[in-house]
């Protein structure tokens, strides 16, 4: 049976590892569903750390943008995160919000479909400084609305602060 649970929060809030450690305790053989786009080494430092906490049992996959097109049937996957797709849509469509939104929403829903159980980590933007220049404007909105179009679906949402996980749905 389907469920998905949302974990959303703020930067370093605790959110990859409190899902990572669920899907340790569901799974044997867990997925790791990476979305990233290493840009420079800043970033690529921040992965490699990110993949030296998991273990051997986990399987990685990268995947940047179309996770729609993997069959993960019967699987624990935990899918971080939700920002950094995001970002690759927003980027691929020219920073054109509607586009993005309406392709992000079509993938996220395909995604779905399957029988898996699937731990999915965003951040909440939308509680910071507000964004200086339109695009990044742009994107705040855009990832308020898909993390929204994600809760509803999802079967558990839980907000993280300081390294707890607070339980919303």
């Amino acid at each position: 049976m389907r469920k998905i649970v949302f974990i959303t929060g703020g930067q370093r809030s605790g959110k990859s590892r409190i899902a990572q450690k669920w899907a340790e305790d569901k799974a044997d053989n867990p997925v790791y569903l990476a979305t990233a786009r290493i840009l420079d080494s800043d970033f690529e430092k921040r992965v490699e750390r990110h993949k030296t906490d998991r273990s051997e049992k986990w399987m990685t996959i990268e995947e940047e943008k179309n996770f729609d097109k993997l069959k993960l049937q019967g699987r624990t996957i935990v899918l971080d995160c939700i920002t950094l797709w995001l970002t690759n849509i927003f980027y691929d469509a020219e920073y054109h919000i509607e586009n993005s939104l309406d392709e992000a929403k079509s993938i996220w829903n395909n995604f779905i479909q399957q029988d898996f159980t699937l731990i999915v980590v965003s951040n909440e933007l939308g509680m910071g400084i507000h964004p200086e220049n339109e695009n990044a404007r742009k994107f705040a909105d855009l990832q308020g609305w898909i993390n929204q179009h994600i809760a509803a679906r999802a079967d558990e949402v839980y907000f993280m602060v300081s390294g707890m996980p607070l339980k919303v749905k």
